[in-house]
């Protein structure tokens, strides 16, 4: 059975390709829930007219099914609360200059 760690941990594979860096430490990961074999993964975007939206949506969805045990993927994009550079680890505010 998949844990919400190893989720958490695979959704480091999924890049903003306009920034370079994963959503975990971009803070653009909300929440990772897990139940039996279905995960629901809660995102958010640097903005609502992002172009790698889509991108970013395929990838969470490709990464969550790589953890062995995952069979079902449900993913929600919300902008409440909006994202911020706040939300960012301390190294990824470091690395974009946000430090």
């Amino acid at each position: 059975m998949p844990t919400r760690d190893e989720v958490i941990e695979v959704m480091r594979q999924v890049e903003d390709p306009e920034l370079g860096m994963d959503i975990v430490d971009l803070g653009l990961l909300y929440d990772v829930e897990v139940e039996g074999s279905k995960v629901k993964v809660t995102y958010s975007l640097t903005s609502m007219g992002c172009p790698a939206g889509p991108l970013i949506a395929g990838d969470i969805e490709r990464a969550a099914r790589e953890v062995e045990g995952v069979e079902d993927v449900d993913m929600e994009l919300t902008f409440d609360p909006p994202w911020t550079p706040d939300k960012m680890s301390d190294d990824a505010k470091f690395i974009l200059g946000f430090g």
